[in-house]
């Protein structure tokens, strides 16, 4: 269950969203205890690339990646930016401890209990690494790490993550990723690559439901913890991607003319028929998008590592 203070920010972004002219929900909220368990079931699913593709970056070339980002000289932290159940993190820290260097590894997730159960399982696995955990929103976290600590940085933002902001937060990320490393320091991002239409339209509207399961799943958050009335049989999940622009864009479509009421905080809530609720973005790029995103913000690309079919990258950015 969440703190009051954590009910009152879900609340208030929730009813921003239901309120603006074209509703949305913020993604972030997706991974409730139930949503991170929908989430598996995606990542396993034949259709979901996604996970499969990094995960055999990592496999095949975590001691070249390893390598490519370790500081020449001196001890350094590595801050992990949502690492999830940590599956691709291992890997690379396993990969890192073989080389005996001085570290410390910083996961920072929206999701306490993911971070909890993380901690326990990389202790478990890796005692001698210092974990220092850190719960809360990316953004405000990343606004409260500074380049002044002495300390080189290597920053991890893993998965598609960077796909599923919007273009402003996009922007305010970078700005924070720039203002929060110094000269040298070193990112390693995921980008999931422009492919097929149909292999991306395949990974986000699965034949067996979980897609739409964990978006409506969502719903099912607000009606039990800000005491809200969402009927999710009245909702159905559609899925559109522009292969011009790289956009895969998920809603939840209201099936007829209706009223929800939250009742933390009491707001009554009207959708029109056919109305839809805006989910998520998930944002496809090229090497050419990556390259200039890394030059606006003070980084300039190292090297990208890239799975067998060419379907993701996790792109190396030092700052200059």
């Amino acid at each position: 269950m969440l703190t009051n203070e954590k009910i009152s920010l879900f609340a208030r972004d929730t009813l921003k969203g239901l309120t603006a002219k074209n509703k949305y929900l913020l993604p972030k909220y997706f991974y409730d205890q139930n949503g991170s368990k929908i989430f598996q079931d995606i990542m396993r699913m034949p259709q979901y690339y996604l996970t499969k593709c990094e995960f055999n970056i990592f496999s095949e070339q975590a001691p070249s990646i390893a390598k490519a980002l370790v500081p020449a000289h001196g001890p350094f932290e590595i801050i992990e930016l949502g690492p999830g159940d940590g599956m691709k993190s291992k890997i690379l820290l396993q990969a890192i401890t073989d080389m005996q260097l001085d570290f410390t590894y910083a996961p920072v997730d929206i999701s306490y209990h993911a971070l909890d159960e993380l901690s326990v399982d990389l202790k478990r696995q890796f005692p001698e690494i210092r974990i220092t955990k850190k719960a809360g929103d990316f953004f405000r976290i990343m606004k409260d790490l500074s380049e002044q600590n002495g300390v080189k940085k290597i920053v991890l933002f893993l998965g598609s993550n960077i796909g599923n902001f919007l273009p402003d937060e996009q922007a305010e990320f970078f700005q924070l990723l720039s203002r929060m490393t110094a000269k040298g320091d070193k990112v390693l991002i995921g980008f999931d690559l422009k492919k097929s239409p149909d292999i991306i339209i395949d990974a986000y509207d699965d034949p067996a439901g979980h897609t739409r399961d964990f978006n409506l799943n969502h719903l099912l958050r607000i009606n039990h913890e800000l005491d809200a009335d969402f009927d999710i049989s009245q909702f159905y999940h559609h899925t559109s991607y522009n292969p011009i622009t790289g956009a895969m864009k998920s809603y939840l479509v209201s099936k007829k003319e209706q009223t929800v009421t939250l009742n933390e905080p009491d707001k009554k809530i009207h959708f029109g028929k056919w109305e839809p609720i805006f989910m998520e973005l998930s944002q496809k790029f090229n090497h050419e998008d990556i390259h200039h995103l890394a030059k606006d913000y003070g980084f300039e690309v190292s090297q990208n590592f890239t799975d067998d079919k060419n379907y993701f990258t996790d792109s190396l950015w030092i700052k200059t």
